[in-house]
């Protein structure tokens, strides 16, 4: 029906520590976020405090905490608490195609990659660094390298099965 505005899908309190727990997030442009702990006289629990200071940086965290601030999806994305926006419709769809775009590559490569940066991130640059190259060095011995490297030179699509 022409004119009805969409509902407004909230994250607050614990659906946004879900969110934030996730590695990559995907909302409709109707959602919204918020914090609103300290309203109620206690702070974000289940990661929260830390999960969003890294996510958008410590000043706009802070704000979104202590003022128990609602943020748009729009906000959301441009602080970077949101990957990407599409419609409520198309959310799903959104989803499973990056879902499966993901499932397309190399399996052991995606575990490095998600081990480099959640774990790296923790760390001082140096050793993020070390953990990086070491995981980087590590996937060399593995079939899946092999084949993605042959597919690249035979310009076909690698078959990656997670050896």
């Amino acid at each position: 029906m022409a004119g009805l505005v969409p509902p407004r899908i909230i994250a607050a309190g614990g659906g946004c520590e879900l969110a934030l727990a996730c590695h990559i997030r995907i909302a409709s442009a109707n959602a919204q976020f918020s914090l609103p702990e300290t309203k109620l006289g206690v702070i974000p629990g289940y990661g929260a405090t830390q999960r969003l200071a890294r996510e958008i940086g410590k000043g706009r965290a802070l704000e979104m905490m202590l003022t128990g601030k609602t943020v748009t999806a729009e906000e959301a994305v441009q602080a970077g608490l949101i990957n990407r926006l599409t419609t409520a419709e198309n959310l799903l769809g959104e989803a499973e195609s990056l879902a499966q775009e993901i499932a397309n590559l190399a399996p052991l490569a995606i575990r490095a990659c998600l081990e480099a940066v959640t774990r790296g991130v923790e760390l001082p640059l140096a050793e993020g660094l070390d953990l990086e190259a070491k995981l980087f060095a590590a996937l060399f011995a593995t079939e899946d390298a092999r084949e993605g490297t042959r597919a690249f030179l035979e310009k076909r699509r690698p078959d990656f099965r997670g050896t």
